[in-house]
């Protein structure tokens, strides 16, 4: 009889993760990719893919588990994996409920929920910017008296820097909490700690961090979200202590937050004020931004693909092997674009690597073996593209790519 064929379904409300089905197809993995209507005719990879199910934006949870459950009355799917951070917890809630191996609801929590990762962190001995959940009115208070301000309310469970509000008094938040009515629990109001903030993605093979690249951003990505600006971000130098320390501090977070298996986007600050290292938040996911197109250029390993060969190394019992990285330096810049097709042509030095092509954007990713060089490019280019391309919006307040 046959060896049965294994087969993952991934499932996408954005578009993203290619390399990720092209690893699978590589793999010999049957792939069912299940994303939404309006991405039916997207570029996805189809010679990867056995079959593209979409289904209308905006289901309920009990809607989406009626549709993969219905689809898996024909097929026989061995994992779940989400692609995009905003489906974790809908997959994570199939996953326990067909009984299929990978995280849970309650362990994806601490890579999805702002609260529970800083409650997680903090118990752990981590130092964390101070914080409260908006709950308790008279906690809230208490707060407020003590710590001061200014306060970010922050939803729970956004990615990134969206729907964050900057609060100066408490009369704001009374305010913002009346607007938001019964929505306020999905909120948490932390401390506005001025500093530089970095992030660190890793490979995760059980429960150990086998691979990991430190970067620093160049402006705070919420300031950029929410006052417009160009985005950078550039691999740390790893003979400094930023990088030791980051390293040292991110290793040993995923032990403490229970990920066995997969990929992580850590963000952390180091404060203007004690110099100190603060967490600020991590996600089980390949970082956004073309942040993973920066670390392959700067390493030589595609965290698509790395989290496609764990997850079918597990599947089959197969201890993973890590990727064998080179240690270059690269950085990206990145902006919103008043054209739709920006032409970055007369950006021409040779460290130039990547031309980023996403429409009413412009960007570049350059690479060297010095750390500074990478740093006088970025600071030239983030001022050229702030006169010659920057357009500006307001922050939406969920993702619209």
């Amino acid at each position: 009889m046959p060896e049965r064929s294994q087969r993952f379904l991934c499932i996408a409300s954005y578009e993203k993760g290619h390399d990720f089905l092209r690893q699978l197809a590589d793999l010999g993995i049957h792939t069912t990719l299940l994303t939404v209507d309006k991405h039916r005719h997207a570029p996805w990879p189809a010679e990867c893919l056995e079959e593209l199910v979409t289904m209308p934006s905006g289901l309920t949870n009990e809607q989406i588990l009626n549709t993969v459950t219905w689809m898996a009355r024909s097929r026989n799917f061995d994992r779940l994996v989400a692609l995009d951070e905003f489906d974790m917890e809908i997959v994570a809630q199939l996953r326990e409920h067909m009984r299929i191996p990978g995280i849970g609801t309650s362990a994806i929590a601490y890579y999805r929920d702002k609260l529970a990762m800083r409650m997680g962190a903090r118990d752990a001995g981590f130092l964390v910017p101070e914080f409260v959940r908006v709950l308790n009115y008279d906690e809230l208070r208490a707060y407020m008296d003590r710590v001061p301000a200014p306060w970010l309310l922050k939803p729970r469970s956004e990615a990134s820097a969206l729907g964050i509000k900057k609060i100066q008094v408490p009369e704001d938040l009374w305010r913002a909490l009346d607007e938001l009515g019964d929505r306020q629990s999905y909120f948490l109001m932390e401390q506005f700690v001025p500093g530089d903030i970095f992030h660190v993605d890793s490979i995760v093979s059980e429960g150990k961090v086998v691979f990991s690249s430190v970067h620093q951003y160049g402006r705070p990505p919420m300031q950029v979200m929410h006052e417009g600006g160009v985005f950078t971000t550039r691999t740390v130098d790893r003979e400094s202590s930023d990088w030791q320390q980051l390293t040292e501090l991110n290793a040993s977070l995923a032990p403490v937050l229970g990920l066995q298996r997969g990929v992580t986007h850590g963000e952390y600050i180091r404060a203007h004020a004690d110099g100190r290292f603060y967490f600020l938040e991590i996600a089980a996911r390949v970082g956004g931004a073309f942040i993973s197109d920066l670390v392959e250029y700067s390493t030589g390993v595609n965290l698509w693909r790395e989290w496609a060969k764990i997850e079918v190394a597990h599947l089959r019992g197969e201890v993973y092997t890590p990727p064998v990285a080179f240690e270059e330096y690269a950085g990206s810049v990145l902006c919103l674009a008043k054209e739709e097709e920006p032409d970055t042509s007369s950006f021409n030095a040779p460290e130039i690597v990547h031309r980023m092509r996403k429409h009413h954007h412009a960007g570049l990713i350059v690479r060297s073996r010095d750390p500074q060089r990478v740093s006088e490019l970025l600071e030239e280019y983030s001022h050229a593209f702030l006169n010659q391309f920057l357009a500006t919006m307001p922050a939406p307040d969920r993702p619209t790519a």
